[in-house]
């Protein structure tokens, strides 16, 4: 991944609503919840595969476009394809909007932010 100091500021809001734009359907946001879940080991695509319930050849897209945003990583353990989440591209992402959200204009309180998820 490219270190965010190389990206102008509107190559960077591009960058940030293509990462959303992959996670901005309910079988991708699943699949990062649950590499998420599992991380930092990951899960291999059958698990993944097993626990949404998706024909391969769907998963296998899903997947293709979550990692072509940098959200996940592979790894290739002999015939498997582990997959994990890219803890540092989320937190680059979620960095952005705490940046707006949080610090400049203080529009949601960050304790508020814990809140929303219980």
């Amino acid at each position: 991944m490219v270190p965010s100091t190389a990206y102008r500021v509107p190559d960077l809001v591009a960058r940030y609503a293509d990462m959303f734009s992959a996670m901005g359907t309910a079988p991708r946001l699943r699949i990062m919840q649950l590499l998420l879940s599992a991380h930092p080991t990951g899960l291999v695509v059958g698990d993944i595969q097993n626990e949404l319930d998706i024909p391969n050849s769907t998963l296998s897209h899903h997947l293709d476009k979550l990692k072509n945003e940098g959200l996940v990583q592979i790894r290739r353990e002999g015939t498997f394809l582990r997959y994990t989440a890219s803890v540092d591209a989320l937190q680059e992402l979620l960095g952005f909007l705490y940046a707006e959200c949080c610090t400049r204009n203080k529009a949601i309180k960050p304790s508020g932010i814990l809140q929303i998820r219980k």
